[in-house]
């Protein structure tokens, strides 16, 4: 899809769901927290074609910047999501994306450092656009086992454009297992191999 065919794409989207979530942001990116930077809405149409994210299921969008995932997949999906943001600036825009957004009613935001977050048991679904370092990624699933544990149920996760830190990170936990991966590399120039979304799941 050419750069600009895809910039129309999502304005569009944006239009459509009554949200505003273009652009980049890194003022508050450090080595540990990543820049905002949203998930093309090709690669969550994707996402919610595979049918893994259903009407029923509770989605946790790990560094949700200003909303994208959690407005589009509960839209697309009739999901309840939840975002967690860090960025005091960049939750107020998902809160004000919120309030106007179509799917408004079953997404909820959280301003919260991630690491920290205890995971609500309801959550069977998690979303990550490479939001944080490795070393936050292990809290996080830690967080994610604690509450799995305390009530074991199917948890899918889900990594966009996950960096080999990531994968060698997700190989070592025991508890995981790899599941599915989503090819995108044709929505772009089709030779970035981390064009993908990757799946793991605990059962």
């Amino acid at each position: 899809m050419s750069g600009r065919s895809m910039e129309q794409e999502e304005n569009q989207w944006d239009r459509l769901l009554k949200i505003k979530t273009m652009g980049r942001d890194d003022s508050n990116a450090d080595q540990y927290r990543y820049p905002y930077e949203p998930t093309p809405y090709a690669v969550l149409e994707r996402l919610a074609n595979s049918g893994w994210i259903r009407k029923g299921d509770t989605l946790l969008d790990y560094g949700c910047g200003k909303g994208r995932v959690d407005c589009y997949l509960s839209y697309q999906t009739r999901c309840h999501s939840i975002g967690v943001e860090y960025d005091p600036r960049i939750y107020e825009a998902a809160a004000e994306n919120q309030k106007t957004a179509v799917s408004g009613g079953r997404t909820e935001f959280v301003l919260a450092d991630a690491g920290e977050f205890p995971v609500p048991e309801a959550v069977n679904r998690a979303y990550f656009f490479n939001p944080f370092s490795v070393e936050l990624l292990q809290k996080v699933i830690h967080r994610i086992l604690d509450s799995w544990y305390e009530r074991p149920r199917e948890i899918r996760l889900f990594f966009y454009y996950p960096s080999d830190e990531y994968m060698a990170y997700l190989m070592t936990v025991e508890e995981l297992m790899f599941a599915d991966e989503i090819d995108c590399r044709d929505l772009f120039d089709g030779k970035d191999a981390r064009e993908r979304i990757v799946e793991f799941m605990l059962e």
